[in-house]
């Protein structure tokens, strides 16, 4: 019989500095149905550090990790390094163009992470221009190098997973207004996707967005919560066969 591992995801939690209750009671329950969190972004409403310690506190002591990126929200107050300390204080591992291994359902298991940024679908954007431009350019390419190391080194692991704030697909911007594509994700993003084939692909970001997606194959999933319509989406992937199970849906909160 196979062995399976389960993964709870969640994106654009937006947790408010009065939520604690809610947050708490929230991870408290996915905690007996899964083996690992990831957090796709947007954990906080503003970027503020009261906001970021709702989530802290709710991680703080869990039995299994808790994995996260930040989001653009998370960004707001340009405190990043601030939020990313204190997640950090409570356990959680915080991943900007990096990875991490970590054993998870008695296996070992890779998330390779980055925030990604912005650029589109079909090269809206291009390399040229004024300075602000190019620099945007600059930024997901940045974000694209990390992805691409950070999947080349968790390839040996028994699951591997991308965690993205951002989109690197258009099946999951689908009910998003296409003006807003261009802001939403990047195609350039799916380039490592494509070359390392990870089992699992999350992103946020997409609220009006829709569930799932692919890369050639490699199965993309927006869990933003206002997409997933509950706290959480488990997935049960099945160790060693490089392409996850049905996804199992943690009952709605």
């Amino acid at each position: 019989m196979a062995q399976t591992i389960r993964v709870a995801a969640a994106g654009d939690i937006h947790a408010g500095s009065a939520e604690s209750d809610r947050v708490r009671e929230a991870f408290e329950r996915v905690e007996e149905q899964a083996d690992l969190i990831v957090l796709a972004g947007d954990l906080t409403r503003h970027g503020q550090l009261d906001e970021a310690c709702v989530v802290a506190d709710a991680c703080r002591g869990l039995s299994i990790p808790v994995v996260a990126v930040l989001g653009n929200h998370d960004w707001q107050s340009d405190r990043p390094g601030d939020l990313s300390r204190a997640l950090a204080e409570a356990g959680v591992v915080v991943l900007e163009r990096s990875h991490t291994i970590l054993p998870a359902g008695g296996v070992s298991v890779g998330v390779a992470g980055v925030k990604g940024f912005v650029g589109g679908f079909g090269s809206q954007w291009a390399n040229f221009g004024e300075p602000l431009f190019r620099e945007a350019y600059a930024e997901t390419t940045r974000d694209v190098d990390g992805l691409d190391q950070g999947l080349q080194a968790i390839d040996a692991c028994a699951v591997r997973i991308a965690l993205l704030h951002y989109a690197p697909v258009e099946a999951t911007l689908a009910g998003e207004p296409e003006r807003l594509w261009l802001v939403l994700g990047a195609d350039r993003l799916a380039g490592p996707i494509r070359r390392h084939r990870p089992d699992l692909v999350v992103h946020g970001h997409a609220h009006h967005g829709s569930f799932e997606g692919d890369v050639d194959g490699v199965p993309v999933y927006n869990v933003a919560v206002h997409v997933i319509g509950r706290d959480f989406w488990v997935f049960e992937l099945d160790v060693g066969q490089r392409a996850p199970t049905a996804p199992v849906a943690v009952e709605e909160a």
